[in-house]
């Protein structure tokens, strides 16, 4: 397996070593271990460039995930899930108005955008999708913070 984590920004400090364990430990849960992703922490301007770029929409938001599994040539190599972005200025309003520390939040972040990867949606498909995905989210949030704030 290969992760790669790349820290473009520098308000907040990444561990390395703990996004990594904490990636392994999700995809070990989803059944994925021998699968590879990469991670870019970055800021609130780069994450809007890239959001409006690739989705039209012209603001920051917290995380993007661009799946390698997906489209005509999905099928190519199969182990690589793709790359998540995350805007670490916006983890980090958003951890506060969550009530949860920034590494819960990035934590989060980082289930969301692995779920993406492996085909979860929760934007225009049904509810039931959508809570689907919020449930697995969950289940994997809960997981891997047993002992800190659990979602609800």
């Amino acid at each position: 397996m290969k992760i790669q984590i790349e820290n473009r920004q520098t308000e907040i400090k990444i561990q390395r070593s703990k996004i990594r364990g904490t990636i392994l430990q999700i995809l070990k849960i989803l059944d994925c271990p021998d699968k590879e992703i990469s991670i870019s922490f970055v800021d609130d301007e780069n994450i809007k460039r890239l959001n409006k770029q690739y989705l039209g929409r012209d603001r920051a938001t917290n995380v993007l995930s661009f799946s390698l599994r997906e489209g005509e040539y999905g099928d190519i190599n199969p182990q690589i899930l793709g790359d998540i972005i995350i805007s670490a200025q916006t983890a980090q309003r958003d951890a506060v108005k969550g009530k949860l520390t920034i590494g819960q939040e990035i934590d989060f972040l980082i289930i969301h955008g692995i779920l993406h990867l492996l085909g979860y949606n929760h934007e225009n498909t049904t509810k039931k999708e959508t809570d689907r995905m919020r449930a697995k989210e969950k289940e994997l949030f809960n997981k891997i913070n047993c002992c800190n704030k659990m979602l609800i």
